[in-house]
């Protein structure tokens, strides 16, 4: 056993010996002026139970820290690419080490791909923003929930100060995004230090361009592509859209004095850049090497040594000094990585300027750069300036570039299940496409790294670039895959089969395009709730707008998506959760570029929307970027029949509305669901008639306005069986659904809205019939599909049979596991009862007995 046996003097260290071995061996730690600190022995105290309501990553970094190993510095450091800048995904970048996870940047469609791709959202530490453009901040909102629903409490956030602002406004969603704590760390604060590395936050302030003046440049293009159209007057203009909405502003729009709007925008467009150095590693101390000289090797005593030896300090062990450079590998000083995001040209001379990058690129060792990351357009990536900026970094550093350029595919289970049901019905499910850049990419002095979906560079151990896990899109795979699957091929042909019978399509329009058909969140299947109703070659209108519409909109239509945008002349949202409305924003932007792009005369968007989602859209219009003049309001409320409080304005704009679609009425009706949930109902001039549910329970406001209706689009979130639980969530149930569409008189019901617990496919229902049909995403409905839409079921199940079987045995387990609850309530029940009878019993045969006493006692 080893003992302190004494010190030596100041200088000298400590004296180790083996206990009642007279002189033993003595071994001085050489502690200089910082001197030496011990544990007196291993009894330390047994570790405290993980409380169950605390993640394991949370209880973790706290024992780490409680032991003060923090700032050692991870063993395992990689930067991964998670959108690769591309205008369906933006830009978006995972880092990770086996003490934390960061992520940089946050638009529409992260959270998406990290599911898919399992990226642990749940460790998260924290999330930086190098600016507040919709590209960066657009997916935070569901971001959030999604940490608050698993448990995490709080999150930090870095970046711009107009972050503090978005953050107060998205508080005014409705549900927990008020009750998180969301810190956020501006670049005036401290650097922010953890166990994994210190970052220093960086501001760059840029030169507005003459476009962005009055239009924010739409995120990740360059401004030759013309963005914004010219002018600031006209309806479209900011000015114009304040004028036409001070009348329809409603109670709980926020009211703000001229001192507090001036505030809001008198910063200039600010982008912080993050400068991140890993702490060092200190060297391995080599075990076998120690043994060899007689050190105490696997007792207690090594451990003092040991830390000695990594901290640099010498010891001396029988008269013998000994140096850390021969009992430990050398220690890795922390390398140093860059994300940048220069969005236009604007900011290259304040990125050039900028003192702080400039002593990175001076050619000091500890100071080298190993990985600088480029979140910019290919304009200023062709700028002189930012070249000699990007070779003043030296041969040492590796630069990756993430912007529109990229053709990366970022959610290749799509793209696969849409494939396999192409193989179904070639109409009714449409190959997906890609949206391309037509701009030509820049020659760069130095190596670029274009941005790949998943590329990973690894800091340590060593510095490399690693394509393993690079997302691959093989349609052959794809095919192949599903003709090997049991049946599929015979369902395939007999369904083709039955098809040749029907008669042929009638009109073209109306179209129904699905982009979305999940709830809640977006999952790597099913994306979150968005209908495109195509009512003729020209003009579409948007049911619901999702989190990740504009993506699926470009996976759809490919280079004709900014048509399609200009074609969007209204969007109708249902309610105000989250998953339907967040991707409002994104579609106002895109559609402002589509306009520019195209060379058409910008007209701002009809918004049919309940008026409680004006007060967050003038949070993020006075703090964020510039968007009321991009929509002419027209509250739900006003569009319900009977109602008489429409304004004039409004009028006015429903009037245009109408006209513009052709439509004979526009309609609306309160459903069962939150507060302000409401449906619609669109009939045609030529007599046609489309109503969408929006989310709710059956409803009968719902059946009277859907009377007679062509189509119904029904939410139906739950299967059968789960009645309770879509009672307390305020959703249907499938069979439910159907029955709204029946008791309406609908000619054809589609289902959609499934929770993401169906994937793939929802049970089905016995009450299916030749009148229902099954949502997916990219789906394309025509009215003269109704009668092909059911026979495509038994293919589908074909298709899905594996998914089928397993949802099939958590409905068994489930039933199982609620029939043993009932059993075990009434054998409650009964025992209760059994015990009362037997009380009453008693209480009678007392009462009896005690009854002859007491008529004795009278006669007595």
């Amino acid at each position: 056993m080893w003992a302190l046996v004494r010190a030596l003097p100041p200088g000298r260290g400590l004296v180790w010996r083996r206990a009642g071995s007279g002189a033993g061996l003595g071994i001085a730690v050489r502690a200089g002026s910082r001197g030496w600190a011990m544990a007196e022995g291993p009894s330390a105290a047994r570790p405290a139970r993980r409380p169950k309501d605390v993640p394991r990553h949370v209880w973790a970094r706290e024992r780490r820290r409680n032991a003060g190993t923090g700032l050692a510095g991870p063993n395992t450091v990689y930067v991964q690419v998670v959108a690769a800048g591309s205008r369906d995904a933006g830009a978006a970048v995972y880092v990770f080490s086996e003490f934390n996870r960061y992520l940089f940047n946050c638009g529409e469609g992260t959270q998406r791909a990290m599911q898919e791709h399992k990226l642990k959202i749940s460790h998260l530490d924290s999330i930086f923003l190098s600016r507040v453009s919709w590209a960066n901040v657009g997916g935070l909102p569901g971001m959030i929930l999604t940490l608050k629903a698993i448990g995490l409490q709080r999150c930090v956030f870095l970046g711009p100060p107009k972050l503090q602002n978005y953050l107060k406004a998205i508080r005014l969603f409705p549900g927990p995004l008020k009750r998180m704590d969301l810190a956020v760390q501006l670049h005036t604060e401290p650097e922010y230090k953890d166990e994994t590395m210190t970052v220093c936050q960086i501001p760059l302030t840029g030169k507005p361009l003459a476009a962005e003046r009055t239009f924010p440049q739409s995120p990740g293009a360059s401004p030759q592509g013309g963005n914004s159209p010219k002018g600031d007057a006209g309806p479209g203009s900011p000015r114009a859209a304040q004028q036409s909405l001070e009348e329809g502003k409603g109670k709980e729009s926020p009211k703000e004095t001229g001192d507090e709007q001036k505030c809001a925008r008198k910063h200039p467009d600010l982008v912080t850049a993050f400068l991140c150095k890993i702490h060092p590693r200190k060297g391995k101390f080599l075990a076998a090497k120690a043994q060899e000289m007689g050190l105490p090797v696997g007792t207690p005593a090594i451990l003092p040594i040991i830390t000695a030896l990594k901290n640099g300090e010498s010891i001396t062990f029988e008269g013998r000094e000994l140096f850390p450079e021969e009992l430990c590998t050398p220690t890795d000083p922390g390398p140093v990585f860059l994300v940048l995001e220069c969005p236009h040209e604007g900011f290259v001379d304040a990125v050039c300027g900028n003192e702080t990058f400039r002593r990175y690129q001076e050619g000091v060792p500890e100071h080298q750069v190993a990985l600088v990351i480029h979140m910019t357009p290919e304009s200023v990536l062709r700028d002189g300036r930012y070249q000699q900026w990007m070779e003043r970094f030296g041969p040492g550093t590796q630069h990756l570039v993430l912007n529109e350029n990229s053709s990366a595919v970022h959610n290749p289970r799509s793209y696969k299940i849409q494939t396999q049901l192409n193989l179904i019905h070639p109409e009714i499910f449409p190959l997906l496409t890609t949206y391309q850049s037509k701009e030509a990419e820049a020659a760069c002095p130095v190596p670029i790294v274009r941005g790949e979906c998943l590329l990973k560079y690894h800091l340590r151990p060593q510095q490399e670039w690693q394509r393993d896990a690079v997302t691959v899109c093989d349609p052959d795979t794809f095919v192949s895959e599903a003709l090997d699957l049991p049946d599929f091929q015979t369902r395939v042909k007999e369904c083709k089969e039955s098809l040749s019978a029907l008669p042929g399509n009638a009109g073209a329009y109306p179209e129904i395009v699905f982009l979305g058909t999940g709830s809640a969140i977006p999952m790597k299947i099913r994306n979150v709730s968005s209908t495109l109703v195509n009512t003729s070659a020209t003009r579409s209108l948007l049911l619901d707008c999702g989190e990740g519409t504009f993506g699926q909109l470009c996976r759809h239509y490919g280079e004709q998506v900014d048509q399609v945008l200009c074609n969007l002349v209204a969007v109708f949202v249902s309610h105000m959760h989250t998953d339907h409305h967040s991707g409002l924003v994104n579609i106002l932007m895109e559609r402002r570029r589509a306009f520019a792009a195209l060379g058409q005369a910008f007209s701002p968007l009809f918004l049919v929307a309940p008026e409680q989602i004006m007060p967050w859209l003038h949070e993020y219009h006075n703090h964020c970027e510039e968007i009321l003049g991009d929509i002419k309001m027209i509250p739900s409320q006003s569009l319900v029949k009977g109602c008489e409080n429409i304004r004039p304005k409004a009028k006015e704009f429903v009037s245009s509305l109408l006209e513009s679609y052709d439509l004979a009425e526009f309609q609306t009706c309160e459903v069962q669901h939150c507060k302000n949930a409401f449906a619609c109902s669109v009939i045609h001039k030529s007599g046609w008639k489309v109503v969408y549910s929006g989310d709710t329970m059956p409803c009968m406001a719902l059946v009277q306005m859907g009377k007679n209706a062509n189509l119904l689009i029904h939410e139906a979130t739950l299967e059968d069986g789960m009645e309770k639980e879509a009672i307390e969530k305020t959703h249907s149930t499938t069979s439910q659904a159907i029955q709204t569409g029946m008791k309406m008189n609908a000619e054809f019901i589609m289902l959609n809205h499934f929770s993401q617990r169906y994937a793939k496919i929802p049970l089905f229902s016995e009450d299916f019939s030749e009148k229902v049909g099954i949502a997916f995403d990219h789906m394309r409905v025509r009215f003269g599909d109704f009668p092909a839409i059911p026979k495509l079921i038994p293919p589908l199940k074909a298709l899905f049979a594996d998914d089928i079987v397993e949802m099939e045995e958590r409905k068994e387990k489930r039933e199982l596991r609620l029939l043993k609850e009932t059993a075990l309530v009434l054998d409650k029940l009964t025992r209760g009862d059994s015990t009362e009878a037997a009380c009453q019993k008693r209480k009678q045969a007392k009462n009896h007995q005690e009854v002859p006493d007491k008529k004795l006692k009278t006669v007595n």
